[in-house]
């Protein structure tokens, strides 16, 4: 009796139920093509942004599957240097950064040219660049000899650790390896999505390295995503996904590795994680369209080299509470210029401060209520003492000079509805009924400001809405369970 796949008379000659699959896959390819053509309708710049943010997610997740954790300005520098972007500021990237970048990139920039043993040398190689893995040296741009002993997949304690897996003998991968890249390289009907899955099981199972065998098997899917699209731009991270689902992705892997060659089962939860991994993309987008709204928002506003620094940190998803002491720290200047720039930006509503207060100020940027809002106050402090008329009256010095003050009264409670709204959902009948105040003193807002303040409240609504609807069903699956 076989205890693995590949040790079945028949392998690797796999099949699966077509109906299942393809039903599947239809559902799937209409979700990517959605998606596809929503990304390639943004502008230049916007596509730009989101290729970088995706590729930047893959090379992270990839490295995170296998329990390597990456510098995110060191990946995402690299990307953008290799793809001749300008973001400012690029980080330097180390060797084994540089690495796992150049490979990802030329599965997914050079989708169309074929797989090679001398290819997949030069990623083995660009993975290790020192030749070895942690402390150990390894067999690096060849295939794993017999010296380094059976191949396992393996967890628990050492010495008592369970065995999930155990790849063919070293013997065996000249001719494994010369039909999967045969197979993977011939001209054939089989949908490039299937191929993708298909050649993950296929390389993964086989093992050929020492080590790497993940992130290859996953470059490789990405490769033949890539060709699924004839595109080079990445618009989701399947990685991520995994990344997310780490745990049904090794039971799905083990129980496939372990079963016969129908990998039906296999198919699907590719399939599937490659669905949930498109509404992960939707979230790197609406991040992207956030930062471009932020900065035009601030257009007319004077950003210095070092603020725009740091904003870009905190749109990009800066982890843990800016502080001072880390502005100082992230633009290597001292703690009273940090200070001021951070001050600066705080009387100009781009950065709000946090609640908590005393030593451990920290600051953030607006939600886009907050900042709609924060719009709002500024501009009707900033034409308070603006001449109006009661009537066909004009004002008196004294009622001028009352009405101006009841105007910024007013102001300074939109400023408090901002601050509110960094914390909490907040209703649009909340500055209505301030906005109605306004216009009975003869202060009238700009049509473009309300209405990003109506739109940024009403998404906010139906954001926090949508979560408590996902709340509730997850509540309601736990009671189930």
């Amino acid at each position: 009796m076989s205890d693995y796949i590949y040790e079945l008379d028949a392998w690797p000659e796999f099949r699966w139920n077509v109906e299942h699959v393809s039903e599947r896959l239809v559902s799937v390819s209409r979700h990517q093509g959605l998606l596809i053509g929503r990304m390639r309708a943004l502008g230049f710049q916007l596509r730009e942004e989101a290729v970088l943010a995706n590729l930047t997610e893959e090379v992270i997740k990839s490295s995170e599957i296998e329990g390597e954790n990456l510098d995110r300005d060191q990946v995402r520098s690299s990307i953008a240097r290799r793809l001749g972007m300008d973001i400012g500021g690029l980080a330097a990237a180390d060797r084994s950064v540089e690495g796992i970048v150049e490979m990802m990139l030329d599965a997914t920039q050079n989708y169309d040219a074929p797989l090679t043993t001398e290819r997949l040398f030069a990623w083995h190689a660009a993975l290790f660049p020192t030749g070895h893995s942690g402390m150990h040296r390894i067999v690096v741009a060849g295939w794993r000899t017999t010296d380094s002993g059976p191949m396992q997949v393996v967890s628990g304690p050492i010495n008592r650790g369970r065995v999930h897996f155990e790849a063919p003998e070293a013997g065996r991968l000249p001719a494994e390896m010369s039909a999967f890249l045969k197979a993977l390289n011939a001209s054939k009907a089989m949908d490039p999505v299937l191929e993708a899955a298909v050649a993950h099981l296929w390389f993964v199972t086989v093992h050929p390295f020492e080590d790497g065998n993940g992130r290859i098997a996953r470059a490789i899917a990405d490769m033949a995503l890539a060709r699924s699209e004839e595109s080079p731009q990445r618009f989701y991270s399947m990685s991520s996904q995994i990344r997310a689902e780490r745990e049904a992705y090794y039971k799905a892997l083990e129980t496939t590795q372990k079963g016969g060659l129908d990998i039906t089962d296999w198919l699907l939860w590719f399939l599937d994680c490659l669905d949930r991994a498109f509404n992960g993309a939707e979230a790197i987008l609406a991040a992207v369209i956030r930062k471009a709204r932020f900065w035009d928002s601030i257009a007319m506003e004077p950003i210095s080299a070092r603020q725009a620094l740091v904003l870009n940190r905190l749109l990009e998803g800066f982890e843990g509470n800016l502080t001072s002491s880390k502005w100082a720290v992230l633009t290597r200047t001292s703690p009273d210029t940090a200070l001021r720039d951070i001050e600066d930006l705080t009387r100009r509503g781009v950065l709000m401060k946090d609640r908590k207060g005393g030593r451990s100020t920290s600051y953030s940027l607006p939600t886009p209520a907050a900042h709609a809002l924060g719009a709002v106050a500024r501009y009707v402090r900033q034409h308070a003492e603006i001449a109006v008329t009661d009537g066909a009256r004009l004002l008196t010095p004294e009622e001028k000079a009352r009405r101006t003050q009841a105007i910024r009264s007013t102001a300074d409670e939109i400023e408090r509805l901002a601050e509110a709204a960094q914390a909490r959902s907040v209703v649009y009948s909340e500055f209505e009924k301030l906005l109605r105040r306004l216009m009975s003193y003869g202060s009238h807002p700009t049509n473009p400001l309300v209405s990003a303040v109506a739109e940024a409240i009403h998404n906010g609504a139906r954001k926090s809405s949508a979560n408590n609807a996902l709340g509730r069903a997850t509540r309601g699956q736990d009671r189930e369970a």
